[in-house]
């Protein structure tokens, strides 16, 4: 799998959402300012709630745009067997259930997926508990994890 595809897939993704964040803040910042905004009344407060949800938008896209920027500076590296998950790690794991789950650990935008390749590729931060159990781990190597209140085995299959 190449990992530059798949990370300028993820990439592309965040982009998209940094631009709909903007357009939707720009939109709501826009509204709030409006003439027909202003209140009616000294109870009216439709424009300052209106300003208050302008600025988690806004603070919305600072956020993704940081993440945007760890993502893309990653160092992508290539893992051999011996190599423990680190960041840039593509991982292949098997569930107790037979179901196999592709995962790429990043530093930040974590809970995104795209299809590559006819597959699902999952981006997963060391701050999840996947990814914590993960870092460090092996290709080859099994781990119990509480997910949803059970206890799933996985094994890790590769590590690309």
């Amino acid at each position: 799998m190449d990992k530059r595809a798949i990370l300028s897939a993820f990439l592309e993704q965040i982009a998209g959402e940094i631009a709909r964040a903007t357009e939707a803040a720009n939109r709501t910042r826009s509204d709030a300012t409006h003439e027909e905004a202003r209140p009616e009344n000294d109870k009216d407060t439709r424009a300052l709630e209106t300003s208050y949800l302008a600025r988690g938008q806004a603070l919305r896209v600072v956020e993704l745009e940081k993440a945007e920027r760890q993502v893309r500076f990653m160092t992508l590296r290539d893992f051999g067997p011996d190599d423990g998950i680190d960041l840039s790690a593509l991982v292949e794991i098997e569930a107790d259930d037979g179901v196999i789950t592709w995962y790429l650990l990043a530093p930040a935008a974590g809970g995104r997926s795209i299809a590559y390749e006819g597959v699902t590729i999952d981006l997963l931060t060391p701050e999840a508990p996947l990814g914590r159990a993960l870092i460090g781990r092996m290709s080859g190597d099994d781990l119990e994890l509480r997910v949803s209140g059970r206890e799933r085995e996985l094994a890790i299959l590769r590590v690309l």
